[in-house]
């Protein structure tokens, strides 16, 4: 499918890596893992054919088709988002204009008896066998589906895509990406702006699909999930592991241990072979002896190890006081924004000590109800504080509160207090900033390394109750241990929105849920919650899918009867009424399209009316109402012509 021969990608700063042989075939699932900055991403792109190598070649099966989701999406588009998946695919959008042009002019034409025309019926017949073999009449329901399953709601399907945020952005490249059935998905941090429930339905997606998939992802049972393979990017080359990413580890590490214990007895022989050159060098007899030395140790190829430093860490949140009892009380707590209600009549108490895990689809106002908590936030009810109370809040946008002109080390050192401060390098390192990293001034790092900066901020700063959105986004697996150890040892009260499941799994005793503008709490495990609604979306999924099935039975039962009983001249005079419906239909369509498009011009005259001027609001609201009228008028038209439409038999023409 796709073959590496001699790869390399050199920088200014030196190779990435080299001499990479490698080949990947339909059914691969690997996982490319590597340190930041070691080329994932690059050999991503290389792949796709976006960058060019220095060195070698990629061979790609000729028929081969690559999706690729990359971190920096660009979709500026007024298309809304059903349509931009729906005219995604080349072959069916020209299948399709086919089908159209076709039926406009069996629609226009009245020369039913000619040649011509009984021509375009067979190529209709042909163009329509064609769109069926490429799936095209199961094409909406696959977008539908697939939608559905990365948690976008029916009420936004017709909306432009210009107006979603850059996440939702994600998941419809993402979406439009599976629907199209590539032959190979390159994904490069997917589970970034996915919610917990999406991830899994994303793992069972790819569980099931038949081509290659090669993914970068910080999330650890995601990898487990879904890859058999692992490729890890270290020291200028590519090694390959024919293990998920958890056995992988464990084989890395004792390999690592092997090394390491070959590069200290080479240390020793290059040490020894050091001392001999210096003794033999001075003295004439033995200076060949010497030289011969000399090339040896040039020759020599050291051994290099990436040891996991970090992983080995163990950093806890100082607690500044002892709280009463109860830390945190909600009472008639809700929110609406509008005619959006995302949730209300919360009442709760949060004892000490406990630790709770707020979880949901994103948008049902997980954010917005640590918000509420946090006082930053109006909106029903209240939050009242315990006794000693101190919170600490880390939001989602926590780094835009950073100081940008301090250093790295100047940030966190602002807020250490103890024998903590001891250890800042090490923590900072912790968190991917190492050696001149830590003199850096806030200003000049990037949205992640900002993010990653804030979390280590907070870990150093003392409270009782940490209230934290989303942490371990940009944090990669070994910083996300250190922060899940830390949180473990935590003698305080916390809530926590993640989508890392593995992150979470161990480190709750109780769940919050927003569902049906409720919150419910769960005891069990996130596992055992996961396990619940996937189950809860699949069965709602299949119900919806056989009643389709029961609604589509009748017509195809029917269908048969007429191809039995009507006559040639019959299925004729059907074929014209069929068509005269047809056209009816599209000029109600057009017509709702002015319409709908004059109203949302006079929703903004509405919006801005000045009601002093008695007159000039009449008017107007007259043509409003009318605009309204006219198109519930045409709606109804159309409404009755497709109901027409389908109570006529066009398979026996």
């Amino acid at each position: 499918m796709i073959n590496l021969e001699q790869l390399g990608f050199h920088l200014p700063q030196g190779y990435l890596f080299k001499d990479v042989n490698l080949q990947i075939t339909a059914g691969d699932k690997i996982g490319l893992v590597g340190k930041n900055g070691a080329g994932k991403s690059t050999l991503l792109r290389l792949l796709a054919g976006q960058e060019t190598p220095t060195e070698g070649s990629i061979h790609r099966g000729k028929d081969n088709t690559i999706g690729f989701l990359t971190q920096d999406i660009v979709i500026d588009t007024n298309q809304s988002l059903f349509d931009y998946l729906n005219y995604s695919n080349t072959e069916l959008n020209k299948l399709r204009e086919q089908i159209d042009n076709i039926n406009h002019q069996l629609t226009t034409r009245t020369d039913y008896e000619s040649e011509s025309y009984l021509q375009l019926l067979d190529d209709l017949n042909f163009a329509n066998e064609q769109f069926q073999l490429f799936e095209g009449y199961q094409w909406e329901e696959k977008i539908a589906s697939t939608l559905h399953g990365l948690g976008f709601e029916d009420r936004v399907f017709d909306q432009p895509l210009n107006k979603f945020s850059g996440g939702w952005k994600m998941r419809a490249e993402l979406a439009k990406i599976l629907v199209n059935n590539p032959s190979v998905i390159l994904l490069d941090e997917p589970t970034n702006h996915l919610d917990i429930i999406s991830i899994g339905w994303l793992e069972k997606y790819l569980q099931r699909f038949e081509g290659a998939v090669i993914t970068i992802s910080h999330d650890r049972l995601f990898l487990d999930n879904v890859t058999k393979r692992t490729l890890e990017i270290t020291n200028g080359k590519i090694l390959d592991f024919p293990y998920a990413y958890s056995k992988y580890k464990e084989k890395r590490s004792e390999e690592i241990e092997q090394l390491i214990n070959a590069q200290k007895q080479q240390e020793k022989e290059i040490k020894r072979t050091e001392e001999l050159i210096d003794k033999f060098r001075a003295k004439a007899n033995k200076a060949s002896m010497a030289q011969s030395l000399i090339k040896k140790l040039e020759k020599t190829e050291r051994i290099e190890v990436e040891t996991d430093e970090v992983a080995k860490m163990k950093i806890t949140f100082p607690l500044s006081v002892q709280p009463g009892k109860w830390v945190l009380e909600m009472e008639d707590l809700g929110k609406s924004y509008g005619d959006l209600l995302l949730f209300k009549d919360i009442n709760l108490t949060v004892g000490r000590g406990e630790k709770i895990a707020l979880l949901g689809p994103n948008g049902v106002g997980k954010s917005t109800l640590l918000k509420r908590i946090m006082h930053t936030l109006d909106g029903e009810g209240s939050v009242k504080y315990g006794h000693n109370v101190e919170l600490t809040y880390f939001a989602q946008d926590q780094a835009d509160s950073l100081d940008k002109s301090k250093t790295v080390y100047e940030t966190v050192d602002d807020v250490a207090k103890g024998e903590i401060r001891k250890q800042l390098r090490s923590i900072l390192g912790a968190f991917l900033f190492s050696g001149t990293d830590v003199d850096k001034k806030v200003s000049v790092l990037s949205g992640g390394e900002r993010t990653r900066l804030a979390l280590c901020q907070l870990l150093l700063s003392p409270s009782n109750v940490l209230i934290l959105d989303e942490p371990t986004n940009h944090l990669d697996i070994q910083s996300k241990g250190v922060l899940k150890q830390a949180l473990q040892q935590y003698e305080g009260t916390f809530i926590i929105v993640s989508h890392d499941r593995e992150f979470l799994d161990g480190l709750t005793n109780r769940i919050w849920d927003i569902e049906n503008k409720q919150l419910k709490i769960h005891h069990y495990t996130v596992q055992e919650y996961l396990k619940k609604k996937a189950d809860a979306f699949e069965q709602a999924h299949a119900k919806a899918k056989s009643q389709s099935k029961a609604d589509e039975q009748p017509q195809q039962t029917n269908s048969q009867e007429s191809k039995e009983e009507l006559s040639y001249e019959e299925r004729k005079e059907l074929k014209r009424k069929v068509n005269k419906l047809k056209n009816g239909i599209k000029k109600a369509e057009e017509k709702i399209d002015q319409l709908e498009a004059k109203i949302s011009e006079m929703d903004k005259v509405v919006e801005n009316l000045d009601y002093s001027d008695e007159d000039k609001t009449a008017s107007t609201l007259a043509e409003y109402e009318k605009l309204k009228k006219d198109l519930e008028a045409t709606m109804e038209e159309w409404e009755q012509h497709t109901m027409d439409l389908e109570d006529l038999d066009q398979s026996t023409i």
